[in-house]
């Protein structure tokens, strides 16, 4: 395949020449020629970057906030309202909802998922079999991550069931060990028993850790020196909110510790946004983990778009352009910094290869309508192309018409803009 005439992040103009799964050539726009039975996309116009990957979702949750209200708005709210209707779900209703929300992703530009599904009492492992369904369905042209996340309790005699259903989920297939230590009644043991299992099915582990203001709740210094002490898996902790209202010096103690651990943060700007801060009527914290801290000591920082319309945020679309202009409003990230959070932070998280455009990365693009980054974040123009192994998996157009006569003056009416999606 050959990309003609296409913008990258450092404003150079190239075409870029795709052999199988990799990038072949990149050479100054005009000076590569079409070769027998090439395909040809002509990217003027577009800003072309290294694909985005989603590290964390909840495909099982998502397109619900119509059937279950959270009034609250907070997180205990949505999941108490979660826990009562997920008893319901079937595994056919999982996989449509998951199914469309995660095409979606792709053609926001997210080559590669990793996606949170319940396990537990009131919906068992329904979730996780839609999701495994989903994960063969998808492999071709979105590789799927499963993170089995086990309910509360997890501890004490009232958690043994979902205990079990926390081995049953990893003997069934799911990819990683997942949990929320922080809303289990002894957070110190649910960590321990995540982290056993782990290390008993010999799988990485994605812990929600920390997501509250409470200043007490510091369960991601536990999570760095347990790992430091000898963990052998890839662990990643998610939110890690509480960090964010840390004393300086708190906060780059822990984030010390953790890039000394090998741990990877994943920040969720959109949905910690929603979540958190509701008690407070007066400057509300913005409920973000301390990022600048945690880059500055070296860890490794993903972003990700977390929940599309359900209790949890009856808002986001699962796009990494909406997830990186969030980290430049809240976050005060560069536009440049919060686009590597969700393309190059994210896949290092994941355990993927690193993308680039540049010969011999693998051909994991998106093309946005767009002339440089900063536009690109800003806008968030759906007008895409993404490109999966040297395949184009997705194509996004979208056509403006502005109706009124040619030349006419704003002031005589207001000028209408119609879209096409296709």
């Amino acid at each position: 395949m050959l990309l003609r005439a296409a913008t990258l992040a450092d404003g150079g103009v190239v075409d870029v020449r795709t052999r199988g799964e990799r990038i072949a050539e990149v050479a100054p726009a005009g000076s590569l020629r079409r070769g027998p039975d090439e395909d040809v996309e002509d990217l003027s116009g577009y800003v072309l970057l290294p694909a985005p990957a989603e590290p964390h979702a909840h495909l099982d949750k998502a397109f619900t906030a119509a059937q279950v209200p959270n009034p609250a708005g907070d997180l205990e709210g949505a999941i108490q309202a979660w826990l009562v209707y997920r008893v319901s779900l079937t595994v056919a209703d999982v996989f449509e909802r998951a199914r469309t929300a995660a095409l979606r992703s792709l053609a926001h530009g997210a080559t590669a998922i990793r996606t949170h599904v319940d396990v537990g009492e009131g919906i068992e492992l329904r979730g996780l079999h839609a999701l495994l369904t989903l994960r063969e369905d998808l492999a071709d042209i979105l590789p799927m991550q499963v993170v089995a996340l086990v309910s509360r309790p997890l501890t004490g005699p009232e958690g043994a069931e979902n205990r079990a259903f926390l081995r049953a989920a990893m003997e069934a297939g799911a990819d990683y060990v997942g949990g929320a230590p922080h809303v289990d009644p002894d957070p110190p043991a649910a960590l321990e028993f995540c982290l056993q299992t782990a290390a008993e099915y010999e799988r990485p582990v994605d812990l929600h850790m920390d997501e509250t203001l409470n200043p007490s709740m510091l369960g991601l210094a536990d999570l760095a020196r347990r790992v430091i002490d000898g963990f052998p898996q890839a662990v990643t902790a998610s939110h890690c909110v509480s960090l964010g209202i840390q004393p300086p010096e708190v906060q780059a103690r822990v984030a010390a510790d953790v890039a000394v651990a090998g741990i990877s943060v994943v920040t969720l700007p959109q949905t910690n946004l929603y979540l958190q801060g509701r008690g407070s009527r007066t400057s509300p914290p913005r409920g973000l983990t301390a990022v600048r801290t945690l880059l500055e000591a070296g860890v490794t920082v993903a972003a990700g778009a977390d929940n599309v319309q359900d209790p949890f945020n009856p808002l986001g679309r699962g796009d990494p352009l909406e997830t990186a202009g969030l980290l430049v409003a809240a976050g005060h990230l560069t536009p440049f910094e919060a686009y590597e959070l969700v393309s190059t932070g994210a896949r290092k998280a994941m355990g993927l290869p690193q993308v680039e455009v540049a010969p011999d990365s693998p051909s994991e693009l998106v093309a946005v309508a767009g002339s440089s980054l900063q536009e690109v974040v800003a806008t968030a123009s759906e007008d895409r192309y993404v490109f999966s192994r040297g395949q184009l998996t997705s194509r996004t157009s979208v056509a403006r018409h502005v109706i009124g006569s040619p030349g006419s003056n704003p002031a005589d009416g207001p000028a209408l803009e119609a879209f096409l999606w296709r």
